[in-house]
């Protein structure tokens, strides 16, 4: 590795945007003026922003049509990413056992991702980030949580069923320790390669032979990617359908929204409070009711750290797989991956 991509590696992974903001806006026009070309009168892109998962992300208002949203994807990864999004929201559309739930689902109404200029066009819905107005009014985070997680369970009802999983572990394992070993240099020898081998026991004896509720599964169930209502909290819209399967393990979305609120309103890092959680061998109190209200929660601690672990797994795989910038920064990876599996490693296999 040279010299450059050692230094890249202590960088932030947000780059800062006031110094990629001209860019973007002279590429956010030319994106807007390429569907005024189509036939669509949009105004002056607003707010466009560059996400950690390679998107330049703004909004376009039309005089004679509703508010959209548009995504560039600024690297290959992105746009089989906003593929595979677009072919998600799709399919729930069509999902009649959802009926009204599809309300919270965005629209699709263009997803160009050939050419020089891709995009894809979605429908604008309402409300804020839940991360967003958790900054502003952290007083609202039981709201946003039982609304998202109550919203969540409405869709895993919807298209599940209860089912032996010890055939499935394997596809729900296998592919994500396998990117996580492509990207994530420390994953590949020594202590890390040692503790990958661990997590991969652990995660097949701990969720072998449960019967758990497979389902259409978010994959990354957390507080930014749902939209609520400034004032109460209430979850009004779902986002970032990338990594959803229409058979997982719906849990998933239920630890993810938890685990992720904690790091959020704790202000530490995601594996350093999945590194607690196996280093106690089980979730804090007030998590684990809520967990438990939500129906979602393990019956005994060898389950209750398979299902962390495996949220932790699923998370930080995504991450990796939507853009290289998170396997090569070493700031991330101290921080997300090495607690977690050194936490594993030290553990052994149960």
């Amino acid at each position: 590795m040279g010299l450059a991509a050692e230094l890249r590696g202590f960088l932030p992974i947000q780059s800062a945007g006031l110094l990629t903001r001209p860019v973007d806006l002279v590429i956010a026009r030319r994106l807007a003026d390429s569907l005024r070309a189509d036939g669509a009168a949009y105004g002056r892109p607003r707010g466009p922003r560059r996400t950690l998962s390679d998107l330049l992300v703004f909004r376009l208002d039309g005089a004679a049509q509703p508010p959209v949203l548009v995504k560039h994807p600024r690297s290959p990864r992105a746009a089989v990413s906003l593929a595979g999004e677009c072919e998600v929201v799709r399919r729930l559309a069509h999902e009649e056992s959802l009926g009204a739930w599809r309300r919270l689902l965005p629209v699709v109404e263009e997803c160009r991702l050939e050419g020089p200029l891709p995009l894809v066009v979605e429908s604008w819905l309402p409300g804020v980030e839940g991360d967003t107005l958790l900054q502003r009014s952290p007083r609202l985070a039981r709201s946003v949580t039982v609304s998202a997680l109550d919203a969540i369970r409405e869709l895993h009802r919807a298209t599940g069923r209860r089912e032996e999983v010890t055939s499935r572990v394997g596809d729900w394992v296998e592919p994500r320790l396998s990117v996580l070993a492509e990207e994530v240099r420390w994953c590949r020898r020594g202590q890390g390669a040692e503790a990958m081998t661990v997590l991969r026991d652990r995660l097949v004896r701990g969720l072998a032979g449960r019967k758990l509720l497979v389902a259409w599964t978010h994959g990354d169930f957390h507080p930014g990617n749902v939209l609520v209502t400034r004032r109460h909290g209430e979850l009004c819209g779902v986002i970032d359908w990338a990594g959803a399967l229409p058979d997982g393990p719906s849990v998933l979305d239920q630890h993810t929204f938890v685990l992720t609120m904690r790091h959020q309103l704790e202000g530490r890092q995601f594996g350093q409070v999945v590194a607690d959680v196996v280093r106690r061998a089980s979730l804090l109190p007030e998590d684990r009711r809520v967990l438990a209200e939500a129906g979602a929660l393990a019956a005994d601690p060898e389950g209750e750290t398979a299902f962390t672990l495996l949220t932790w797994l699923w998370h930080v795989a995504g991450n990796v797989a939507k853009s290289a910038r998170y396997g090569r920064s070493r700031r991330w990876v101290a921080d997300n991956v090495v607690p977690v599996l050194s936490e594993v490693g030290a553990g052994g296999v149960p």
